[in-house]
């Protein structure tokens, strides 16, 4: 019985200067291509969810300064 593969294959084009970054960390980090992007991609992914816990913060911040300039001017 064969197991289910567990990953997907994406296919995309990158223009050839960025193939040849790509190319030449994967012969620097020793890591297949695969590998390389699946790392950046987690990075992406982190940094992503860090700038929309900023936003969040940010904007909770806004409110709440809104809120205490309201409740100034209602005294």
């Amino acid at each position: 019985m064969t197991t289910p593969r567990r990953s997907k294959t994406i296919t995309f084009s990158l223009p050839p200067e960025m193939e040849a970054q790509v190319r030449h960390v994967m012969k620097e980090e020793d890591l297949s291509v695969s590998e390389l992007l699946r790392q950046a991609i987690r990075l992406f992914m982190e940094e992503r969810e860090w700038r929309r816990r900023e936003r969040l913060e940010w904007l909770r911040s806004r409110m709440n300064t809104a809120q205490e300039d309201t409740e100034r001017r209602d005294r």
